[in-house]
């Protein structure tokens, strides 16, 4: 194969690139204006306005950015095709001798350049601006004073299991803190009894570990219990802010990192982690799923080109694509129910639709 890229592959990749872009920028910016409609009913709570509504909708936007990403390249790039077909480009370029995988790679190699800033994009900015986007919200309706609220936390450390009606991020100048109140907290002993039950008016975590106030405990003997109050208590434990609010948080939300220590938090304590294993691993995979999905819909825009069907192609094209991420949906499910590895999950549905793609090349003649 000739070296890689000639200028008729920066050509292809151009257009590919302006495509692309034109129609991310479209889906963004509906996705963009239905959200901010649903802003509405909570604009007015505190100081919460339109101009922090769209503050808060502004840095959603590298969040809503990753997520539409697949859909632009391929919907984009299938169109970036299509119209190199209506203009005779695509059918000049073939009959030059530049072949059908020439023309995929052009494509795949703009696509990388899109897809790595994406991939960047979803470990640095997105989840940060999109935690920056909760907290502002948060406490402009509030005035102030809560930087991110949360409802019904549990968790696990060991052998106590906390329970917290409320939890909120709290801040007073550069100190900043988590803050949890009506908190019980459940002690077993090895024998699976329990052992104690601590009930707290509030729970702190602050650099130096937990600090519970207002401690009210219950210590459970072999024939009778003990009742027993005190203003303040330390908890010495492992269990952490940063650990709780992976929890709260959404797990498509978190970056790899932080969802790789949820699992291992989970892990440790024997508690489900397969909602965060399967995102952890949809991250790991979304550079390889962004290029399947496109080259996997690429035949489409080839064949008898000069028969017309171009709008239907690019249709059967987009709907095969799309069916893509449903098959890898179902298959995630499944390894949800049945227990096997998320890894196995995501490439499944790549290697079915990679099949595919590469038959209808076969078959296709142009």
């Amino acid at each position: 194969m000739k070296p890689f890229p000639k200028i008729h592959d920066i050509y292809v990749g151009r257009v590919v690139l302006s495509t692309v872009l034109l129609t991310w920028s479209v889906l963004l910016g509906l996705d963009f204006m239905l959200s901010f409609v649903g802003e509405f009913g909570d604009i007015g709570k505190g100081r919460y306005g339109i101009m922090q509504a769209l503050a808060y909708m502004a840095l959603t936007v590298p969040r809503r950015a990753y997520a539409l990403f697949p859909y632009a390249s391929v919907v984009g790039s299938l169109m970036a095709l299509g119209q190199l077909a209506s203009t005779s480009e695509l059918t000049v370029l073939r009959a030059v001798g530049l072949s059908r995988r020439r023309l995929s790679l052009a494509v795949a190699g703009a696509l990388t350049l899109l897809t790595l800033a994406m991939v960047i994009n979803g470990e640095t900015l997105a989840p940060e601006a999109q935690r920056r986007a909760e907290g502002l919200k948060t406490a402009a309706k509030s005035n102030n004073q809560v930087v991110a609220e949360y409802s019904g936390l549990w968790a696990r450390e060991g052998d106590v299991i906390l329970a917290a009606s409320q939890g909120q991020e709290r801040s007073q100048g550069a100190d900043r803190w988590l803050e949890l109140r009506n908190v019980n907290l459940y002690q077993f002993g090895a024998d699976g009894r329990l052992a104690s039950i601590a009930v707290a008016g509030i729970a702190e975590h602050r650099p130096g570990g937990w600090l519970l106030r207002d401690v009210t405990r219950t210590t459970f003997h072999e024939k009778s219990a003990e009742k027993k109050h005190v203003a303040e208590e330390r908890w010495q434990s492992k269990l952490d802010s940063s650990a709780l609010m992976s929890g709260t948080n959404r797990p498509r939300y978190l970056s790899a990192a932080a969802l790789h220590k949820a699992i291992e938090d989970r892990q440790r304590n024997q508690l489900d982690a397969a909602e965060f294993e399967a995102h952890y691993w949809g991250r790991w995979f979304y550079p390889l799923n962004v290029l399947a999905l496109c080259l996997a819909a690429v035949p489409f825009a080839f064949g008898s080109l000069r028969s017309g069907g171009m709008s239907k192609r690019l249709f059967i094209g987009i709907v095969f694509a799309l069916m893509f991420w449903l098959l890898q949906n179902q298959f995630v499910e499944l390894a949800k129910v049945f227990r096997f590895d998320f890894r196995l999950a995501y490439l499944m549905p790549t290697v079915v639709m990679l099949s595919v793609s590469a038959f209808l090349f076969r078959r296709r003649s142009g």
